[in-house]
């Protein structure tokens, strides 16, 4: 019995050290993983933002820092100089409140327009659906610079379908306006407008056809029930479009330079031109290594709204992406 009592007690044991181990190994491995995400999210971080951080901190290097072989991050003598020079080059709360006003407006009609495309694909049988549907897929998969020249022609000589001509005109030059940009929108071949009806396109298929139906029972037309019923189970796609449009029509450069719309509209236009009129009078700053300091400084001042909408509106967007079907 002594003899039994001695084996049972080495197999504890053993099983005992057998566990620990285990659990050694588990920890061990869970501490390796944890440590392999921590370094990849912190050298994607710096990836993303390693070029902002430089341009933030270099916009505040007075012109000794510049020089100095001994300053690599940290200015030692810091200054405002570059922010309140380029703040009063780019006019810009003139030029932002054009641009907001220019980026909000655009974002609105897009905002509607792609929901009712949307919709209408999601809910409602009619012929040539599917080859329309693969147009809306073609415009996002297409290059906008493939199409440039055409857009650039039907604007520069505008006169659909010639009714202009036939009325004793001619055709009429709509560049350097901001008509192009709206008659785009309207039509729903905006900025990324084919990405927005595809996004209204999967989030209203994801909402039960019951909704509805219980609408059209009670009496509630077409029109009703997109606006009173459906609109508002959408909350989540449409902020998302919303931000989304925001964003993409803020740093457009594509389009703006396209149809030469002025620089008064269009902040990152007026960033461009910072530097070439820092070298005219009465600043007559030539060095690039001393203007580049005064563009960065613009380009903090530019990308500052942005950084606002999204320290506010983060927690809705991530939910709006969730929930929009983006990923579906």
């Amino acid at each position: 019995m002594e003899f039994l009592r001695q084996k049972i007690n080495a197999l504890n044991s053993d099983n005992k050290i057998y566990n620990e181990k285990r659990r050694m190994t588990r920890w061990f491995t869970s501490l390796l993983m944890t440590l392999f995400r921590l370094a990849l999210i912190v050298g994607i971080s710096y990836v993303i933002l390693g070029p902002i951080i430089g341009i933030a901190v270099s916009s505040f290097f007075s012109t000794e820092d510049r020089y100095s072989p001994i300053v690599y991050i940290v200015p030692m003598a810091p200054t405002l100089e570059r922010y309140t020079v380029a703040f009063r080059l780019l006019d810009y709360w003139n030029v932002l409140r054009n641009m907001l006003v220019y980026v909000v407006t655009l974002s609105a009609i897009q905002v509607v327009v792609c929901s009712m495309v949307g919709y209408g694909f999601a809910r409602f049988q009619f012929p040539l659906k599917k080859i329309l549907f693969a147009c809306v897929i073609i415009i996002i998969v297409i290059p906008t610079h493939s199409i440039m020249l055409p857009l650039y022609m039907t604007f520069r000589n505008f006169d659909p379908l010639w009714i202009f001509s036939l009325t004793g005109g001619g055709p009429t030059n709509l560049l350097s306006t901001l008509t192009p940009m709206y008659l785009m929108t309207i039509f729903g071949v905006g900025l990324r407008s084919g990405l927005y009806i595809y996004i209204f396109n999967q989030f209203f298929r994801g909402l039960p056809k019951e909704i509805e139906e219980a609408a059209f029972v009670d009496g509630a037309g077409t029109f009703y029930t997109f606006v009173r019923v459906m609109i508002p189970n959408a909350m989540p796609s449409i902020l998302t479009v919303t931000i989304f449009s925001l964003v993409w029509q803020y740093n457009d450069l594509f389009y703006a330079n396209l149809f030469n719309i002025p620089n008064d509209w269009i902040l990152p236009k007026k960033l461009n031109s910072l530097q070439a009129t820092l070298a005219g009078v009465p600043y007559r700053i030539t060095d690039p290594a001393i203007s580049t300091l005064y563009v960065y400084a613009g380009i903090m001042l530019m990308i500052l709204p942005m950084i606002l909408i999204y320290v506010f509106l983060q927690r809705k967007f991530i939910e709006g992406v969730e929930r929009s079907g983006i990923v579906g």
